[in-house]
């Protein structure tokens, strides 16, 4: 008897039967090409027609089959939340688990909700297993054990419907969000069309490689995210983990700029505000001679140099086609590219009046992150407290 098994969940306390997932769901394990099936992104935002950008597998016929009315997760479960209800067929990558709902057990809209509960993705990833940074990963045979409550198909509706109201106002906050980021990358994509000379990226800043050791353990661990740039990993949605050996992460110090190599090509780079620790997958730039972490970060996150950069992403397949796997930008193709830099007498100016709209910008994107994140926590609860009979649907 494994630990788990004797562990209780907060569904453990529900006034409903608790069924085992793999007694009220079939696992679909049929291989597609992606010639015949479209393929589809599974994350935040549930289960969508793909979304530009994504890295996927070198093989198109290397994926799952995904039905309509079908339930998705991705088996990385360091990917808190990146699950939901398909409406639509399609494919994905293997890496998710796709499952059928029993009709005479399971309503399908429920199971989208109980997925992305938080009691359910805090089971999840304690039934993954996994090594190392990023690789942490519930598989089906593991998923198929955790214990869910079960109400009466009726109740199941019901609470899927009042859900689904949440569901529609986080869905606006996101697009809201979404206009603002356009607006965000607009303000940064500027910085070409100032008329400032290009000087190579190799004359202003060189790569860091200093290894935590024993001495730098107690720095926060950061993350690099493709529209917040580098946050406190503890502030990252992802729920992304950190391995177990620490002391071969980098060390960032406040002024760098860290760039994660993977994602790159999207955008995935940011400026350090607080010394921390980051993957020894990332590169640790520091900026020297006249180039400022802001103008750099500025100029590096724009949409003209991502689009730069993404043209020299190694791997297996092409960025251009969006089939790339194993996607990595080499730190010397990467210090050979050029940016537009401003005379010292001008750069304090510019760098200033981005910060003030880029700020703004900003200042609007964490009162809606912040809503968002009430939003999802009191869907979760209210999902807890119905299925425990603390509450009843009204």
């Amino acid at each position: 008897m494994t630990a788990q098994t004797v562990h209780e969940s907060l569904f453990e306390s529900a006034v409903f039967p608790m069924a085992p997932i793999g007694s009220i769901v079939v696992e679909r394990n049929e291989k597609v090409s992606e010639t015949d099936f479209p393929a589809l992104s599974v994350g935040k935002l549930g289960v969508t027609p793909q979304l530009a950008g994504v890295a996927k597998s070198q093989s198109e016929g290397d994926r799952k089959l995904v039905r309509a009315g079908d339930l998705v997760i991705n088996s990385r479960s360091d990917r808190r939340g990146a699950s939901g209800l398909a409406h639509q067929d399609g494919s994905v990558s293997v890496v998710y688990s796709v499952m059928t709902p029993k009709p005479d057990l399971l309503v399908a809209e429920y199971g989208h909700h109980l997925l992305r509960s938080t009691p359910f993705q805090d089971e999840f990833f304690r039934w993954g297993t996994g090594i190392v940074d990023d690789l942490w990963s519930t598989n089906f045979t593991r998923m198929s054990r955790i214990r869910v409550p079960l109400p009466p198909k009726g109740v199941q509706r019901q609470l899927a419907a009042r859900l689904d109201k949440t569901d529609a106002m986080i869905a606006r906050l996101d697009d809201l969000a979404g206009i603002l980021r356009v607006r965000r990358t607009a303000t940064w994509s500027t910085v070409h069309e100032m008329g400032f000379q290009p000087v190579k990226l190799q004359w202003l800043m060189r790569e860091i490689d200093h290894r935590a050791g024993d001495q730098n353990m107690d720095l926060p661990l950061l993350s690099v995210s493709i529209h917040h740039g580098v946050q406190l990993r503890g502030d990252s949605p992802s729920g992304q983990q950190a391995g177990a050996d620490l002391s071969k992460y980098k060390v960032a110090l406040a002024g760098d700029i860290v760039v994660n190599r993977m994602r790159a090509f999207q955008g995935g780079l940011g400026q350090v505000r607080v010394d921390g620790l980051v993957s020894p997958d990332y590169a640790v730039l520091r900026p020297e001679a006249v180039l400022t972490p802001s103008w750099a970060e500025y100029v590096m996150r724009s949409p003209k140099f991502i689009e730069e950069m993404a043209q020299w992403v190694r791997g297996i397949g092409g960025a251009d086609q969006g089939n790339v796997r194993t996607p990595r930008i080499n730190v010397r193709d990467l210090l050979a590219l050029s940016i537009p830099l401003p005379p010292a007498d001008e750069l304090h100016r510019v760098t200033a009046h981005l910060d003030e709209l880029t700020g703004r910008i900003d200042d609007m994107l964490t009162k809606l992150a912040s809503l968002r994140e009430l939003l999802v926590e009191r869907s979760s609860a209210f999902l807890l407290d119905v299925v425990t009979g603390r509450k009843e649907i009204a």
